[in-house]
């Protein structure tokens, strides 16, 4: 047997600091998503298509069983959230606003095509922790509230298994620092929407469970929007 895990072992059960487990979900899909246009804060809501893919998530999210459910409160986390929670029979969803989606400002809208024309996303996409989106955030203090979000929670519900319903620049930021991962790698973690991530946190030491859990295995080699846009461009979660 490899050494790994007796090392896993002993850090899992060593006292002190906050303990729990994080799985971490993003929203369904929604039509902005399919088209490669960057959402941001827009309040867009999952059509038909996101819901029935939400939908067939539930199955995982029972398995995996979580105790509480804490979402961003943009509209297609939050109808993602409660389609879980309807399916779980759980009553009571919490919303906290450092879950949100990275504020994007004026990119809010555009498709890469159109971003592409924009200096300061050319600037941004080649290094993207050197200054703020036109909405005025940085990646690190995107990272810093999703990590507050999930520490302060499992904190105040030491033990337990919590999800966490957000978008994929968020989800991103939060494993790379469970991951002890440097920031400028967060763009090398696929985040499908409707997928699940795990993370079991013992003080100052995390194992990651599993990621980008998904109901449809084959959605994770597909391109991530299906517009027809230059090679290379991403859509904003």
């Amino acid at each position: 047997m490899a050494l790994g895990p007796f090392y896993v072992a002993e850090k899992l059960k060593q006292a002190g600091g906050i303990r729990g487990i994080a799985l971490l979900m993003r929203h369904g899909e929604t039509p902005w998503n399919r088209e490669g246009r960057v959402m941001g804060r827009n309040p867009v809501e999952l059509d038909e298509d996101g819901r029935r893919q939400v939908e067939s998530a539930v199955p995982l999210a029972r398995a995996l069983a979580p105790e509480l459910i804490v979402s961003s409160p943009l509209v297609r986390a939050r109808q993602s959230a409660e389609i879980i929670a309807s399916g779980l029979g759980v009553t009571e969803i919490v919303e906290d606003p450092r879950l949100s989606e990275v504020e994007y400002g004026r990119w809010e809208g555009m498709v890469y095509a159109d971003l592409l024309n924009d200096a300061h996303y050319v600037h941004y996409r080649d290094r993207p922790l050197d200054e703020p989106t036109p909405g005025g955030e940085t990646m690190y203090q995107v990272q810093a509230r999703g990590v507050e979000a999930v520490r302060q929670t499992l904190a105040a519900n030491p033990g337990r298994r919590v999800l966490f319903v957000s978008h994929g620049d968020i989800i991103r930021t939060v494993l790379c620092h469970f991951m002890k991962l440097g920031l400028e790698n967060f763009r090398r973690i696929r985040i499908d929407n409707a997928t699940f991530f795990g993370i079991q946190v013992a003080g100052d030491f995390a194992e990651i469970k599993f990621l980008n859990l998904t109901s449809d295995p084959s959605r994770v080699f597909l391109p991530p929007f299906r517009s027809k846009t230059p090679a290379g461009g991403s859509g904003a979660s």
